[in-house]
């Protein structure tokens, strides 16, 4: 749990970590779904190729900005980076392009666009200007106002006093 209240800039995770803080919940303990620009994914590999994991892991361990641990499984590797710098789509075709076979299972390749389809919307939304609308509560209440409805009095300001 934050010692503090967050300062800066407003983001998703600060807003939480305020949530947080008022409800009095502790989540240091729980799994980070990786919200962030810190990514970690697993890569899996061809079950039929299991060399190939190690080859896999000494050529991403040279990649600056890029650590590699052993995955879940005995034929896959666990990466971390940002997203700033990397993409699990750009990292796996590499892999390909330097002659990896990767796991082509229905799971994972439906696993796989949906990773890809996620982050390359992060970086999309990250290259557009945040959009700022002050007193965002006056737009809604002068569109209500114009919205032709039952609660709408039509009496004169003066009139409605009490006296």
């Amino acid at each position: 749990m934050p010692d503090s209240k967050p300062r800066g800039k407003m983001s998703v995770e600060k807003a939480r970590q305020l949530r947080d803080l008022e409800r009095g919940l502790d989540r240091s303990g729980l799994q980070d779904p990786h919200p962030g620009e810190m990514k970690q994914r697993e890569i899996r590999f061809d079950h039929a190729r299991p060399e190939q994991v190690e080859e896999a892991r000494l050529l991403l361990a040279g990649l600056e900005g890029l650590s590699v641990d052993p995955g879940h499984h005995h034929d896959a590797l666990t990466v971390h980076y940002d997203i700033r710098e990397y993409t699990l789509q750009g990292l796996e075709t590499a892999l390909i392009r330097q002659g990896f076979h990767l796991d082509n299972s229905l799971v994972t390749q439906l696993s796989r666009a949906i990773v890809y389809f996620c982050e390359d919307t992060q970086l999309r939304n990250m290259r557009q200007p945040e959009r700022l609308i002050k007193k965002s509560n006056e737009i809604y209440s002068k569109a209500w106002d114009q919205h032709l409805h039952g609660d709408h009095d039509d009496t004169p300001a003066d009139l409605r006093e009490e006296r």
